[in-house]
């Protein structure tokens, strides 16, 4: 595994590779205030040994990415939504698998819509429709729970406190845990990650929500060419189960696979069978 830093139009994006460039490239796209450590080593290491070039990076504002002031995003959702393009463009990579989870799945159904020809194969991970549809869809809300984080939300802590800070990002998970349960310990090894390697982590937390985020106009899920895997948790709070149905519903060919006591959250430990299983079968075109 190798970390790098680019440099594009000023912006400095970081990323990681994982196993052989010679075989076809493996994009993983975090969520929303997610940096690339929430994709973790061992995850990434399994997938590189079944033969997959993987490649995960730090979204603008997370990680050793690129850092505007609290607040005040110094990019647009625009950017964010091609900053994968941008990474595969510094990799030599023309064309490749994209897993996108929640935000990042928006962002890759975005790619796959706009930028076909950049897209092998698409995973969509606990995520939902990126665009609308001819017919309301009826999906079920966020739960109570993670309703709350978002009308109520918690006072952010003394961001210069690194203790409290790494408690605060535990926290901010803790409503989108499943049926299988919130593993603290485990949430905090990769918060603690997260927060001594990211540039500033007020910016982290906010800036991705204060962005104004566009609907694409004139697309629809039925145009996605790409071969589309879904893996939603069956115990999602924030997209209940329903979400991964509808993506599998209206993009051709889709296939679902549930995660069984999955909340809204990369696939589980107790799951990474399941999961790396279907993504390493996905992806064995191209």
């Amino acid at each position: 595994m190798t970390e790098q830093m680019i440099t594009i139009d000023g912006i400095d994006l970081c990323y990681e590779t994982f196993g052989d460039p010679a075989d076809a490239t493996v994009l993983l796209i975090a969520g929303g205030a997610q940096s690339m450590v929430w994709w973790e080593e061992g995850f990434c290491t399994r997938l590189a040994e079944a033969g997959r070039h993987v490649v995960r990076y730090d979204h603008r504002d997370t990680g050793r990415s690129a850092s505007s002031p609290p607040g005040r995003p110094s990019y647009t959702a625009h950017d964010l939504t091609t900053d994968p393009l941008r990474i595969l463009d510094a990799l030599g990579v023309r064309r490749a698998h994209l897993v996108g989870l929640s935000k990042g799945g928006d962002i890759a159904q975005r790619i796959a819509l706009e930028h076909p020809e950049r897209v092998i194969t698409l995973c969509l991970a606990s995520t939902s429709p990126a665009v609308p549809a001819e017919h309301d869809r009826k999906l079920p809300p966020p739960s109570p729970q993670v309703m709350a984080t978002f009308t109520d939300p918690e006072p952010g802590p003394d961001w210069t406190d690194r203790d409290a800070v790494v408690v605060y990002r535990v926290e901010a998970e803790r409503p989108y845990a499943g049926s299988l349960g919130f593993d603290e310990p485990h949430y905090r090894r990769l918060a603690a990650q997260e927060v001594d390697r990211t540039r500033d982590m007020a910016a982290s937390m906010t800036n991705h929500f204060v962005l104004d985020y566009d609907t694409p106009a004139g697309f629809r899920l039925d145009q996605i060419t790409a071969p589309t895997l879904v893996l939603h948790g069956t115990t999602d709070p924030m997209f209940p189960f329903e979400h991964g149905q509808a993506l599998a519903a209206e993009i051709p060919g889709a296939r679902l696979v549930p995660l069984p006591g999955a909340g809204h959250q990369q696939p589980p430990r107790e799951l990474w069978d399941l999961a790396i299983a279907a993504i390493v079968e996905h992806t064995e075109e191209g």
